[in-house]
């Protein structure tokens, strides 16, 4: 696609949050933002959020802005509370679309905002008996609302917009692991009714992250579902351990699709090889071209603001170099 160079530095949005930071606080936060932005453009990304410093985690740009649903008392392994829903989700308004234009304001690169997918939502939040009658119509009530809140977005100046779904890759094993409340034809379905939007203007992404690391092995079948039924323009892949099934799941993706691949770990501190890295991208382009593609992080560095995966400084070291890959690849044509 044509205009992909515009977000060849990718980083899937939630940042280190400063120290002391509190979502409580708005002019705070507001300040840590502003910051934010201006630490990104000096690393050169080529994309700009807000670090998630607004939200506690990855799932509370849409949690915290429905009714239907109540926090527990309980926290899984990933850090993160457990939200069930008593009835199907509604939104009063927008969700953090009123916070993208303000972000938009800030930079002169459109944004980026990072949602989590409507399929994740449904099988993490459907608990039965609470009066939801199935985990496919929880997740069609979010779908229908994350697919109003990127027309928002779009309205309103961001041109990349990722929507999170931890869950997926665990289902392209040849073994599939636990999937949750909603099955995985059911997730496909709920994933592909969000990014149904009848028109994206030019320059539009609207990307799907389907985990942070790839299966032992790939079913290529159910790769090429997944693929086939979610029309994502752009797929942000794994691509940190130098796994033939990371190269699978590039093989698997059409060839009209982005790819953002994660050559960088973004849970431990040491810096990759830029040559092991570097080997890695040329098998993918024996495959795909590299025009279609980008390079950021495998997943967000503080998906729950609590439990940074690194120290800030850490990850700096390794934005700078995601931004090092992406110049050895694509020069400065950026």
């Amino acid at each position: 696609m044509a205009d992909t160079f515009n977000y060849r530095i990718d980083h899937h949005g939630s940042l280190v949050r400063p120290a002391g930071l509190s979502t409580a606080d708005p002019e705070a936060v507001d300040t840590a933002v502003r910051e934010a932005v201006a630490y990104q453009r000096k690393l050169r990304s080529t994309v700009v959020t807000d670090g998630d410093f607004p939200r506690t985690d990855f799932r509370s740009a849409v949690l915290d802005g429905v009714s239907g649903l109540r926090r527990t008392d309980e926290v899984g392994p990933d850090g993160l509370v457990r939200w069930v829903a008593e009835s199907l989700p509604k939104a009063d308004g927008p969700l953090i679309a009123d916070s993208a234009a303000r972000l938009a304001e800030l930079t002169v690169i459109a944004p980026k905002v990072a949602l989590p997918s409507p399929a994740y939502l449904a099988a993490t939040t459907y608990q039965p008996g609470l009066g939801v009658s199935s985990a496919r119509d929880l997740g069609e009530a979010f779908a229908e609302i994350v697919r109003t809140e990127i027309g928002l977005l779009v309205s309103r100046g961001v041109r990349l917009i990722q929507l999170d779904n931890p869950l997926l890759l665990d289902q392209l094993s040849t073994a599939p692991g636990d999937a949750g409340a909603l099955s995985f034809e059911d997730a496909l379905a709920v994933d592909a009714l969000a990014v149904g939007l009848n028109e994206r203007p030019e320059g539009v992404r609207i990307g799907l992250a389907p985990g942070w690391a790839a299966p032992a092995e790939v079913d290529r079948a159910r790769a090429g579902r997944l693929y086939a039924e979610i029309d994502a323009d752009r797929w942000i892949l794994p691509f940190d351990q130098g796994t033939p099934a990371e190269l699978d799941l590039v093989k698997a993706l059409p060839d009209d699709r982005d790819f953002c691949l994660g050559v960088v770990d973004a849970t431990v501190p040491e810096l990759e090889d830029v040559d092991t890295v570097m080997s890695r991208i040329d098998a993918v382009g024996e495959v795909k071209d590299l025009e279609d593609g980008a390079v950021s992080p495998s997943r967000g560095f503080a998906n729950v603001a609590s439990r940074p995966l690194l120290t800030a400084e850490d990850q700096r070291r390794k934005l700078v170099l995601v931004e090092t890959i992406a110049r050895y690849c694509w020069g400065n044509e950026f």
